[in-house]
Order: C-alpha cells, then sequence, then structure tokens
C-alpha cells in the first residue's frame, strides 16, 4: 500500500504543475564527486585550521564559501551580504579570591570558579548558612527553618540516601546538579554559594572560560564558588565533620555560623564574533516562500600547532554538499528552469559549541519564518556507520525527523528516492527513545523548534568522529554524490510543488 501511496501522490503533485517544471537530471548531474573532492580539500585542509568558531579558522572557511557563492552568482542572503555576523562572548579572570577569618585561599588549591557563570563583584559577609544538600523542591526543603536572605550559602554536594541520585528535577535533569542548586539558594536569597567539593587540589587551569552564545541572560545567579574541604572546615569548625557524617544518613541540619568571608571575583568580557554564510536563488511565482538548505562548517579546531581537527566527514562533507546543491540550482535559474520558491543556501557556525549559529539565526530570521517551507539539513554524508549491520551500507542514508512536523516530509522524501536515487532509507534515529538523541544535536532542531517542516541526512557516527583522523581521504565520493542527489531532487520538489509543506503534526521534545 505504501508503495502505491507513493507512486500516486508523485503523480497528482507532478501533475499539478505539470509542464512548468522541467527535468530535474541535468541538474542534479551537475553534483560530482569530483567537485565534491575538490572542495573539501580545501574546506576540511590544513590551511582551515579545523573551522573552531570565533577563530582564524573558521574566519577563512566563510570567506572560502562567500567566494563561492558570489561565483555562482547567488543573491546576498543579509541586506547585500553574505556573512549574517553573531556575537560570542568569551570571559578571561582578572582576579578571584576567597578569605575567611583572614586566612586567604589559592584558587585551584582550594578553590575554582565557573567564569560563564560568575559576575564580577566583591561580597563581604559576616554570616555563612550551612544547607545541607541544597535541596528546596516539593519533596525536600534544606532550606527550612533558616534564614538565607542575603547570606552566604554553604552546601555539600551529594545526594541523599533515599532518592538514588537520578531523581529529576524541574529542568528535566538531575534534582542534585550544580545548576539546580544554585537556582535553589537564589530562591531563597542567598548573596554567595559555596559549594564543597571533594577533588581538590586540580590542576591549574587556563584562565579564560569557554566561549558561549547569549552574553545578555534573562537571569543572573549568585557566585559560585566550588571549595575544598579546608575552606568549609574554617568556616563551620568541628561541625564540618558532624555535618559530613550526617549527610550519608541524609540528616543534615542546618545551621548559621558566624565568619567573615570575603569573595573576590573579577573577569574582563570579552566579544568576540562569529558569522553565518547565507546566499539564496530568487524563486519566480512563488519567491516569498522559502526552501532552506543548510550545513555547519564549524569544526573543533586545533590543538598546538600540531593537531588539527579536521572535520572532513563532520560537517565539510554537508558544507560542500551545499556548495554543489547551490551550483545546480544556480544552472537550473540559468536554464530558465529556476524554481519556484526562492532557495535560501545557509552554512552555519558554533554548531559544535551548542547549535549557535542556527539558534541565532532562527531567533533573528532574515525571511519570515512563516513563509520558510522546509529545512534540509546536511550532516555527515561522506561516511559509511560501522555499526550498521543491516542492509546494505554502501548505499543508505538515515534520514531523521521526516515524520515529525509534516505529514508531507516522508511521502515526497521516499517517492523522489524511488524515482532517482534508490538508496535506503534507514529510520534509525527517528526513535523516540534513541539513546544518542540525534533529532536534537543539529542545526535542523533550531527550524524544527520554531514549527518548520525539516529532514537531517545523517550516515551516523565513526571511528574518526571528532578526531583529528577524520580527513577528506576517508570520505566515500561516490556514496556522498548518491546522497546529495536525493537532497537536490528532494529540493527541487519542495521548491516547485504548489502548496507549502502541511505543519500538521505538533513539535514534541
Amino acid at each position: 500500500m505504501r508503495r502505491i501511496f507513493l507512486v500516486v501522490a508523485l503523480a497528482a503533485t507532478s501533475a499539478a504543475w505539470g509542464q512548468k517544471v522541467a527535468d530535474p537530471k541535468p541538474f542534479a548531474n551537475s553534483i560530482t564527486a569530483e567537485d565534491l573532492k575538490k572542495h573539501l580539500y580545501i574546506v576540511a585542509g590544513a590551511e582551515m585550521e579545523g573551522r573552531e568558531t570565533a577563530t582564524e579558522g573558521q574566519r577563512k572557511a566563510a570567506s572560502y564559501i562567500e567566494n563561492q557563492f558570489k561565483s555562482l552568482g547567488l543573491i546576498p542572503g543579509n541586506n547585500g551580504n553574505y556573512q549574517l555576523g553573531y556575537p560570542v562572548f568569551q570571559d578571561s579572570l582578572i582576579n578571584a579570591g576567597i578569605e575567611v577569618n583572614g586566612k586567604r585561599f589559592d584558587l585551584y588549591t582550594d578553590f575554582s570558579i565557573n567564569f560563564n557563570m560568575a559576575s564580577s563583584n566583591t561580597l563581604m559577609c559576616g554570616e555563612v548558612v550551612f544547607a545541607g544538600y541544597g535541596i528546596s523542591d516539593s519533596s525536600r526543603n534544606d532550606y527550612k527553618g533558616v534564614n538565607t536572605q542575603g547570606k552566604i550559602v554553604l552546601i555539600l554536594q551529594g545526594t541523599p540516601p533515599a532518592s538514588g541520585g537520578n531523581s529529576a528535577g524541574p529542568r528535566g535533569g538531575n534534582r542534585f546538579n550544580p545548576f539546580t542548586l544554585m537556582e535553589a539558594a537564589q530562591k531563597n536569597g542567598a548573596a554567595a554559594i559555596l559549594m564543597v567539593q571533594s577533588n581538590f587540589p586540580r590542576r591549574p587551569g587556563i584562565n579564560k572560560g569557554a566561549p558561549y552564545l547569549n552574553g545578555f541572560k534573562k537571569t543572573v545567579y549568585p557566585n559560585t564558588f566550588y571549595i575544598s574541604e579546608q575552606v568549609a572546615k574554617a568556616i563551620m569548625g568541628a561541625d564540618y565533620d558532624t555535618a559530613k557524617e550526617a549527610m550519608k544518613n541524609g540528616n543534615p541540619q542546618p545551621k548559621s555560623f558566624d565568619a567573615d568571608v570575603k569573595l573576590e571575583f573579577k573577569k574582563n568580557i570579552n566579544e568576540l564574533n562569529s558569522t553565518n554564510v547565507v546566499g539564496f536563488i530568487e524563486g519566480t511565482d512563488k519567491k516569498d516562500e522559502l526552501v532552506f538548505i543548510t550545513a555547519h562548517y564549524d569544526h573543533l579546531g586545533k590543538r598546538g600547532d600540531s593537531v588539527i581537527y579536521y572535520g572532513a566527514d563532520d560537517d565539510g562533507s554537508g558544507t560542500v554538499s551545499v556548495l554543489e546543491l547551490a551550483e545546480a540550482f544556480t544552472k537550473a535559474k540559468a536554464a530558465g528552469k529556476g524554481p519556484r520558491r526562492s532557495i535560501v543556501f545557509m552554512t552555519v557556525s558554533g554548531e559544535e559549541k551548542g547549535l549557535w549559529g542556527s539558534e541565532y539565526y532562527s531567533d533573528h530570521p532574515l525571511f519570515p519564518l512563516n513563509k520558510t517551507t522546509v529545512d534540509l539539513n546536511i550532516d555527515m554524508v561522506g561516511r559509511i556507520d560501522p555499526k550498521r549491520k543491516a542492509g546494505d551500507s554502501t548505499n543508505y542514508i538515515y534520514v531523521v525527523g521526516d515524520d515529525k512536523l509534516s505529514s508531507d516530509l516522508r511521502p515526497i522524501s521516499e517517492a523522489m528516492n524511488k524515482k532517482y536515487t534508490k538508496l535506503e532509507l534507514d529510520y534509525k534515529y527517528n526513535a523516540p527513545n534513541d539513546p544518542e538523541r540525534i533529532y536534537y544535536r543539529s542545526d535542523h532542531f533550531n527550524f524544527a523548534r520554531k514549527g518548520i517542516p525539516i529532514i537531517f541526512y545523517f550516515n551516523g557516527t565513526h571511528n574518526d568522529y571528532h578526531r583529528p583522523t577524520d580527513t577528506p581521504d576517508k570520505i566515500n565520493y561516490d556514496l556522498m554524490t548518491k546522497r546529495v542527489k536525493l537532497v537536490f531532487y528532494t529540493a527541487w520538489e519542495m521548491a516547485n510543488r504548489n502548496d507549502m509543506l502541511k505543519r500538521d503534526i505538533p513539535l514534541t521534545q
């Protein structure tokens, strides 16, 4: 029944705009293994230095992509510019210190602090309140009976013995993780948090925090210092050992301690920059509606002067696929067979950091989201998954997300594949209980969270995933070409059909 339906559906769709649309095969055939290989040896070459977001290597890669878009004659997507910049922030330490009753403790020997979560300030307080595990929710309240408003709160990180350690908190994560404990302390008015941890002294860290996207946080939390037992004993004296023993029984008693504590933290916030690269082909009678084709061009950068994370498959393969797809549609446009809908080709950065570039775009769109019919996202299409044991692993692609958001996605995808490419379409990662949560781990998700139908094309992970050995010589260019042609035919159909894709399946997370 499914096969018969697909043929009928395709015939009906084609008939709707029948004679207006040319045979796409000549344009698909411009996508070649030779061209993909040529581009990939540049994008995943040593000169690009692993393309880490907000680095010179990433900027070189963006420039290469921009020049390719220009040479193809794509229209700049950002008000006359091909690059859409977005801010990236990185903190560098100026000073951090803890002093208890005149005794000073050293960074990394007796305390540490998460730069990104802390704000520059100096706090001097004469009272510290011990609040056990620091839990404050419907099942347990370690703040009951004590006043922590405007005071330093000290907690011992751990889990009550009856709780296991896997209970879900209000954010869907572990109730006992540091972030959840910070929320609880803030809710109870804490001015700062001291969280006792056992792994001191620590190796001195680099005095720069990890880069981050959202510099303007909607909620600013109390500074949290992770402290050694020595700092805790300086505040609590002999009561520390008593409290530690009570923690084992799940019954620590809150208590206030008179102690002159000085907490210092000062940082410099550096504003860096990264970019997405955006070009488009204007459609004809439906030019206000859009098909997006995306991939991320960033990777993990380099370590020192000699170790480069080339990222050929992840996601050099997707990046050069976008270049080849742009060329194919440009040739169709030049031949007078351009798409009815506009097609936007966007390569994003920041994916490896947490889907930054696509998040920024979806929150600051250049084109109306309600007119964006689909995002076809390509992330790793050049290799074979060694874990895949069933079927023909020399002729497959994982198709992810085609069962979500729109009932139009799978019929079109399967019909195009049946007619043109005849790959095995593997739906493994559509499983709701997928332990790898692949659906949530690439840039299509930032379109999906806005309600835009998506398909994510993926070959699966392999032994070179996120290693310096992910190099262009290991790519299966013939299979990659076939996969990219499937994206082309699918985009062709979606760009030329009468109706935008239905949005008839609710988003679930």
